[in-house]
């Protein structure tokens, strides 16, 4: 089956603004454009019930209403407790919080891992426990390939090592990593892991459950939703590292970990995500099956246009003298996000790209310690190139004939 396109761009209202006309958005990665459902659910929220929720009164109580219909609903999608999903003002306070849970919870000799293919806000925070006394390893990339060898992990592992941290996808080298295999053998050494999803997700809800991470990492503006971080962590690990919370919500899982007030209008808008999911399950098909059936048929037909659509691109740099494409150049094995290195300014390029109607953007893009193992001055940087399931053909084909005049 295939992505009815011309359905789901219209469930984008920004193909429909006159400013974004002629303007193939290719910067997908810094974050998406906002399904419908979510601007219709934000706007009603503010204007309906921008109240105190779980009052008792009628706008307070549909207020509260909402904020746990967005928890459930998102929980069934990625297979995991409705209690196991948090909400944070984003992935990288989220990650932050945790690694001073992790910090209270270790003890000076315990080891964790961290890699150097991640974008920095889910290895800095852990790096910092070294100054704890904690001892941190760093699984290194294939400096040609950007591959993590999980032979590699293998060979660090000991009975010190407590938690490893690793992304699903990287926002750099594209690579799309077999997290269920990972969280395998990181079990079976006694350890946890932790995945940072926020390259990953926008190209298709995850299934937590089934992949078995311990914690799991996205940002909702990337997953064509408000700006919220959201988490899942396993109720086992979550109700054994000390609460971040309020005292008196330390009970309460989905609490322990959001210090901060949360952004009651944008969690109960993250609903919007899942009712989006149902409403591309329920145009392209009316077999009934539970939300993480819905999410995983999505999920898929997310990546068979998204890889149908990237295999031309990659074969088109990869046959380029002066470009290096990083990471993998099979689509199969690779999220639409795209980074080349350019002996030209990067930043220069993705100027030039724009005067041809092309969004894209050049820089380190928090990815230094990823750009320096391949070899790669990060303030030099590289043209990133990225793109979800609402672009189409047309769009590929105006990037690669753009790429032909800049380039």
């Amino acid at each position: 089956m295939k992505l009815d396109i011309d359905y789901i761009r219209k469930q984008f209202p920004a193909f429909e603004q006159n400013s974004l006309q002629g303007q193939a958005f290719f910067e997908n990665a810094g974050g998406s454009y906002t399904c419908k459902p979510v601007i219709d659910r934000l706007a009603r929220y503010y204007n309906e019930r921008k109240v105190q929720p779980y009052a008792p009164y009628e706008a307070s109580t549909l207020a509260g209403a909402e904020m746990d219909e967005a928890r459930e609903r998102l929980a069934g999608i990625l297979g995991v407790e409705n209690d196991e999903v948090s909400f944070g003002p984003s992935t990288s306070q989220n990650t932050y919080v945790l690694a001073q849970a992790f910090a209270q919870h270790l003890n000076a000799g315990d080891a964790i891992i961290v890699t150097n293919q991640d974008h920095e806000a889910n290895t800095g925070p852990w790096r910092r426990l070294s100054e704890r006394g904690i001892d941190v390893r760093e699984w290194q990339i294939d400096s040609e390939t950007g591959n993590l060898s999980i032979q590699d992990l293998t060979n660090m592992l000991d009975e010190k090592v407590k938690l490893v941290c690793f992304p699903h996808c990287s926002n750099i080298v594209g690579e799309i990593n077999d997290v269920r295999e990972i969280c395998e053998v990181i079990h079976a050494a006694g350890a946890y892991s932790c995945v940072d999803g926020v390259s990953y997700a926008p190209h298709g809800i995850p299934n937590v459950g089934v992949m078995g991470a311990d914690i799991y990492l996205f940002s909702a503006y990337k997953t064509f939703g408000p700006h919220q971080g959201i988490m899942t962590i396993s109720r086992e690990l979550g109700m054994t590292l000390p609460n971040q919370g309020h005292y008196f919500n330390a009970n309460d899982l989905y609490k322990r970990f959001t210090p901060a007030g949360p952004d009651h209008a944008q969690i109960a808008a993250s609903a919007g995500i899942a009712d989006y999911i149902d409403d591309v399950y329920g145009h392209h098909t009316t077999e009934t099956i539970n939300a993480n059936g819905r999410g995983q048929f999505v999920h898929d037909l997310f990546r068979a246009h998204e890889t149908e659509l990237l295999q031309p691109l990659l074969d088109y740099l990869s046959a380029k003298n002066s470009v290096r494409l990083l990471g993998p150049s099979k689509a199969a094995k690779k999220a639409p996000t795209v980074a080349v290195a350019l002996k030209a300014d990067p930043v220069g390029v993705a100027t030039k790209l724009a005067q041809h109607g092309i969004m894209a953007g050049g820089g380190d893009f928090y990815a230094v310690r990823c750009l320096e193992a391949q070899g790669i001055d990060p303030n030099h940087g590289v043209l990133r190139l990225s793109f979800v399931h609402y672009t189409n053909k047309a769009e590929v084909d105006k990037l690669i004939s753009a790429l032909d005049h800049v380039l």
